[in-house]
């Protein structure tokens, strides 16, 4: 087993250093070109290849109908799965990285939960305020709660499972709130936040899409500009300051580009769990712990994870459609109870 020192991650050595980085990336890109494709192929109208590619290109297509289809209800839908994946995947990566506990996740301490609150809040409180302003609700609403592990939990090094303990226990406390704003709501405003908090990218255009992108677009190249000190703080404080570290204000700097990343995606599409847990499970296993290696890997496969939910939440049961997030949470609940036998075992 290979461990990095002062961490609670153990990476098998047959695993580690198997596949090649570049080789990875361009597998998961192939598959997230295929995925998006098929998705934007398929449905209650299915549409061509060669009519997908032309009406993405603003050409003239076979069927007039077809570029109405892509363009205007399914591509937005897929780049909003897809962009909403990869801020919630980054943002478990770093979350596991920070505190050094392999089970965080933005939903499972809570930080989901604070960014849900304060957009439920806005949704239920004050209806005529313009969508626009809520990302920066949610991100106001993770960061509190990601001030409050930190405070609460510290870096987890007394105990692997304290974060998650006191991040569940804020999550409840969130959820609790969340119930009393939709308790006195008003009924529409009300229906509106509940398919709100299912987690859900249905009915999405591209005025989501623009305000979710300055999001991703900022703070994912700042995520992978903090890789190494990402790294450094994965040997312990003592360790991390003999270096030459800032522990305190590197630590500061991570947590707000991962409550940044989960908030906005939270914002834009609710609620959706476990995607920051699997995916950099996922990338770990792929290309080992090295976060110059395991962020962009994890944010491929999130981005796939929530695009292929959201694919086959919209084709399965066709023409009900279920929630992306109930499909992640069926995958992802299975996942975390088998983390925690998996370290039980230990």
């Amino acid at each position: 087993m290979t461990t990095i020192p002062n961490s609670r991650f153990q990476i098998p050595n047959l695993i580690l250093g198997n596949l090649p980085v570049t080789r990875v990336l361009l597998l998961l890109l192939l598959f997230t070109v295929a995925v998006l494709g098929i998705s934007l192929s398929l449905g209650a109208y299915p549409v061509p290849p060669a009519d997908i590619v032309k009406a993405v290109l603003g050409l003239p297509t076979q069927d007039p109908e077809s570029a109405f289809v892509v363009v205007t209800l399914r591509l937005p839908r897929v780049l909003i799965s897809w962009l909403v994946g990869v801020g919630l995947a980054t943002a478990g990566a770093i979350l596991q990285g920070l505190i050094r506990n392999p089970l965080a996740d933005p939903g499972i301490v809570g930080v989901n939960a604070g960014a849900a609150l304060a957009a439920v809040t806005l949704i239920v409180l004050f209806p005529a305020v313009s969508t626009i302003y809520l990302p920066l609700a949610a991100f106001g609403g993770a960061f509190v709660v990601g001030c409050l592990i930190y405070l609460l939990a510290g870096t987890g090094e007394k105990s692997p499972l304290r974060l998650v303990l006191v991040g569940v226990a804020l999550a409840a406390i969130m959820g609790a709130f969340t119930t009393l704003m939709l308790t006195f709501g008003q009924i529409t405003d009300v229906t509106r936040a509940l398919v709100w908090l299912v987690g859900s990218v249905a009915g999405k255009s591209w005025e989501q899409v623009w305000q979710l992108l300055p999001w991703i677009v900022i703070f994912l190249p700042f995520a992978l500009l903090l890789t190494r000190e990402l790294d450094t703080l994965q040997l312990g404080d003592a360790i991390a300051k003999g270096l030459g570290s800032r522990v305190t204000w590197q630590r500061s700097k991570l947590l707000l580009v991962s409550v940044a990343l989960a908030g906005s995606s939270v914002a834009i599409a609710g609620t959706i769990g476990f995607v920051g847990l699997m995916a950099p499970h996922l990338a770990r296993r792929l290309v080992g712990p090295i976060h110059k290696n395991l962020l962009p890997v994890a944010a491929l496969i999130g981005g796939l994870l929530v695009a292929a939910a959201d694919f086959l939440g919209r084709t399965l049961f066709s023409p009900i459609e279920l929630p992306c997030g109930l499909l992640t949470a069926a995958l992802g609940a299975p996942y975390f109870i088998y983390l925690l036998y998996q370290r039980r075992q230990r």
